[in-house]
């Protein structure tokens, strides 16, 4: 299914390096919602990897018209989703508990860009941190809303905000969604206070799964997923905007639950049953603690430089 009306837009420059020498890599089919191809193109000069060309910001929104898409609907069914909401139960204490620690053990002022349904941020209000949220999604910004009985914003209220309201900030599997990638690194630095810190988590393309699924590797996620980082690229786009990372930490369950539903993207023939998702999770966990950390997702705590 060809969505109609969308207009897509071709980048000519690398978004990380500004390279202009952008080659095809890999053909990687939408399976969620449009069946549709898209190209994920490298810059030759720094490896960088994004889709392109792809839909623009005010085309996209219908590749997001899923009710399986359960990061924007709390009320998504399915054994996929019901997996997610128990991980998301557990995650939510552990990524609290890290915040707290990185704000030296106190609670203190969250922005959560991207901030989804609002149960990350709900569970850091009940740990007495003042928070805030951003959210394109008109349906998950409503549920963030109920959830933490304040006002959720949309990203374009970003460029509002007084500079240096926060001490931290989060992007939980977002950035690598946002068109403006540069342009909302800018603003969400701006926001930062001193000492702050900036807490990004995407996929990482070069995990062991992604080199065992390859085209049927989940967590490419076309269109929806404009940019597909490596720990190389983060590190460079974070080190053009001054950014320091002072630590990577792994997202191990992500193994798990990414080679689950790429097993579902799999040909039927091809398609393995738990025992594969559990072995391919394992195997991409123990490649990445004997591999510098290349993790089937990666969350990295950034800073200002000196």
């Amino acid at each position: 299914m060809i969505l109609n009306r969308v207009t897509n837009e071709l980048l000519e420059r690398c978004p990380v390096c500004g390279g202009t020498d952008l080659r095809a890599k890999l053909q990687v089919q939408d399976k969620s919602v449009s069946q549709e191809t898209f190209t994920i193109v490298q810059c030759q000069a720094c490896g960088f990897q994004f889709t392109n060309p792809r839909p623009d910001a005010t085309s996209i929104g219908p590749y997001y018209e899923s009710a399986a898409y359960v990061s924007h609907n709390s009320g998504a069914q399915g054994l996929i989703n019901q997996v997610y909401k128990v991980a998301r139960f557990f995650t939510v204490r552990r990524k609290v508990a890290l915040i707290t620690k990185l704000n030296g053990g106190q609670p203190g002022r969250l922005l959560d860009y991207g901030c989804g349904t609002g149960h990350f941020l709900a569970g850091a209000q009940k740990a007495r941190w003042w928070v805030a949220g951003l959210e394109p999604n008109d349906l998950a910004r409503a549920d963030a809303a109920a959830r933490t009985h304040e006002p959720i914003g949309r990203p374009t209220d970003l460029t509002g905000i007084p500079a240096g309201s926060f001490d931290v900030i989060t992007l939980w599997h977002v950035l690598e969604h946002v068109h403006t990638l540069n342009e909302t690194l800018e603003q969400l630095i701006r926001v930062l206070g001193k000492g702050g810190k900036l807490l990004i988590a995407v996929p990482n393309v070069e995990s062991l799964d992604a080199q065992h699924y390859r085209q049927d590797w989940a967590a490419y996620d076309v269109p929806r997923h404009l940019y597909h980082f490596s720990p190389a690229s983060m590190r460079r786009l974070l080190s053009r905007h001054g950014l320091t990372v002072r630590q990577t930490l792994p997202l191990a369950l992500d193994a798990y639950y990414v080679s689950m539903l790429s097993e579902k993207h799999r040909s039927p023939e091809r398609a393995g049953g738990p025992l594969t998702v559990l072995r391919a999770g394992y195997s991409s966990n123990r490649y990445a603690a004997q591999h510098d950390g290349q993790y089937s997702s990666v969350l990295y705590v950034a800073e200002r430089e000196a």
